[in-house]
């Protein structure tokens, strides 16, 4: 699919704080608050717990420069055009 529309894979500068950080920043919360935080059952129940937290962490996490979660500043998250067709 990503190449069908032409989309490649770009690399970032390594230990380039600018780029990396945010990265960095996202490996760390995920041990603290996910991975340290509980014991899981199995492979499987891990892999559902993750899903739901990273849902949770993209889409309902408080986002203070912004003052409320990422997805309340984006807009056309449907990629859609004015009369609700996908240009896809």
């Amino acid at each position: 699919m990503l190449a069908e529309r032409a989309i490649t894979h770009r690399r970032t500068q390594p230990y380039r704080s600018q780029t990396n950080g945010k990265a960095e920043r996202f490996n760390r919360t995920i041990v603290d608050k996910f991975l340290c935080a509980r014991v899981f059952q199995s492979e499987t129940d891990r892999r559902v717990r993750l899903a739901r937290w990273i849902h949770d962490y993209n889409c309902h996490r408080l986002h203070t420069a912004i003052g409320g979660p990422a997805p309340s500043r984006a807009h056309n998250l449907t990629r859609t055009d004015s009369s609700g067709h996908s240009p896809m």
